[in-house]
């Protein structure tokens, strides 16, 4: 109680949360993890986050930091222990116009990002379903992907600097705005993806971009995903790489939009198998500025490029949006993808990525090795198709841990022995632990493993997470 006394001589009794007051971070998103924190602390300022750490390492009480809690793998299951939440930590500190970045705090919800760059005639392109509530230091902490990766990269991708409070409470100033310092090691890259485990991320250096004038974006029906992946690359040949997302919804996604969402409706009047929608983004006047009939030019050039590809059967069907209203629609369909996932239940979701030229291979062996554990299994399937990112979800046909753990292990190693990754933007957390500790590199743990006993001695740190134990 001595330690929680001193916290709130730091935050104030308003900003330590007990009891029925903690709850909301007594649960994840999911719902598959649950267990009351000790306390929830709000600092509202580094120094105030530096001085919590200081008593905690002080008292050995662990710290769980959580941002926007819209995680999937309980990185944030906090049961006993002190949460220490950065939604206090709200501001953008800077927004340069001249140099295209923009100096944000951990707790700047991704939407409001997105709001301050546009004022600007700017675009921060981390995009995803959950932007109206995750935050910053959440999507740093997992180096959080999206549907832009294809154009702009990962969180990691559209970093510079990063302010960083270490286990003992010091601050670790990179706040760099350079594009290039080759002066010894790149620090920030050990907290990005850290989940926490290594340091608490107070505030960030990212990049913007030019905002898109105008986008084209189309549902487009195509006979298998091999033809999805020639599309593409015709699509980013054709576009000068402008192509910024390419999602792929089979038939057995359009039929849980159709069931989970109300007032959902088919992309074709013919129901088709691999379902593709794809957005162009155009940033120079020439491609986006309207011609004297109205035609933009970016959307003419989709729908000449599809029109040409439907004549060698490459594509099935298309349909190009012709207002903002449509093409939001062909993004609600793609961005329901949690809600319509999670309205089954039991299910195991995964997050694997996979070469892109071994995708449909992954698709066939994941669902037979699901099939052969549960015969009666159902499954469901949303990708990243332009990156590898597939959410291969399976419904098991009984609640039991162990076949649900099962199926989880046999997708995952299935990715890993096409040469992909059993985790591709949601991070570790606690549930891939297991997946970590068998296909992880052993040296590749071990040096992770070092990392965290010189940062973070005592393992305070969201203990129990990301890194695999000895």
């Amino acid at each position: 109680m001595q330690l929680l006394n001193d916290i709130t001589v730091i935050v104030g009794q308003a900003n330590l949360l007990m009891g029925d007051d903690a709850a909301p971070w007594a649960r994840d998103w999911t719902g598959a993890y649950h267990g009351a924190p000790l306390a929830v602390v709000r600092p509202a300022s580094t120094e105030e986050v530096s001085r919590v750490m200081a008593l905690a390492h002080a008292a050995r009480c662990p710290i769980v930091p959580a941002s926007g809690r819209t995680g999937l793998t309980g990185a944030t299951h906090a049961p006993g222990m002190l949460v220490l939440s950065l939604d206090r930590m709200n501001r953008i500190r800077a927004l340069k116009p001249g140099p295209r970045l923009v100096v944000a705090e951990a707790g700047v919800v991704l939407d409001r990002l997105h709001e301050a760059a546009e004022a600007e005639g700017l675009y921060f392109p981390l995009t995803f379903g959950a932007r109206g509530s995750a935050m910053i230091g959440g999507a740093l902490s997992t180096n959080a992907g999206g549907s832009n990766v294809l154009r702009y990269g990962s969180t990691r991708d559209l970093c510079l600097g990063l302010e960083v409070v270490l286990a003992d409470g010091r601050v670790l100033d990179l706040m760099s705005e350079l594009h290039k310092d080759n002066s010894g090691l790149a620090l920030r890259h050990l907290f990005i993806g850290a989940e926490g485990s290594l340091g608490i991320i107070t505030a960030a250096v990212l990049k913007l971009v030019p905002r898109p004038r105008a986008h084209a974006t189309a549902m487009v029906a195509v006979p298998s995903v091999g033809a999805a992946l020639g599309l593409l690359a015709q699509l980013r040949e054709a576009t000068g790489g402008a192509v910024e997302a390419f999602e792929y919804m089979p038939r057995s996604y359009i039929e849980g939009h159709l069931a989970t969402i109300r007032g959902a409706r088919e992309p074709f009047a013919t129901p088709y198998d691999h379902n593709i929608m794809v957005e162009v983004g155009a940033t120079a006047p020439r491609d986006a500025d309207p011609l004297p009939d109205g035609t933009i030019p970016v959307v003419a050039q989709l729908e000449d490029t599809l029109a040409g590809l439907m004549e060698d059967s490459t594509v099935l069907d298309a349909t190009v949006a012709r207002s903002d209203a449509q093409r939001r629609e062909m993004w609600a369909r793609r961005e329901a993808a949690a809600e319509i996932t999670h309205n089954r239940h039991p299910f195991v979701d995964t997050d694997v990525a996979v070469p892109l030229d071994r995708v449909e291979e992954f698709l066939g062996t994941a669902r037979a090795r699901v099939l052969a554990l549960d015969p009666q299994a159902g499954d469901f399937v949303v990708a990243h198709l332009g990156d590898g990112n597939i959410h291969y979800s399976a419904y098991p046909s009984r609640d039991d841990p162990a076949l649900s753990d099962a199926i989880r292990a046999a997708v995952d190693a299935a990715a890993v022995e096409l040469g992909g990754s059993f985790s591709a933007e949601h991070g570790i957390g606690l549930m891939k632990l297991p997946s970590m500790r068998t296909h992880k590199d052993p040296t590749a743990v071990e040096v992770m493993r070092s990392l965290k006993a010189a940062l973070d001695p005592l393992g305070l740190l969201n203990p129990g997470k990301t890194i695999p134990l000895p």
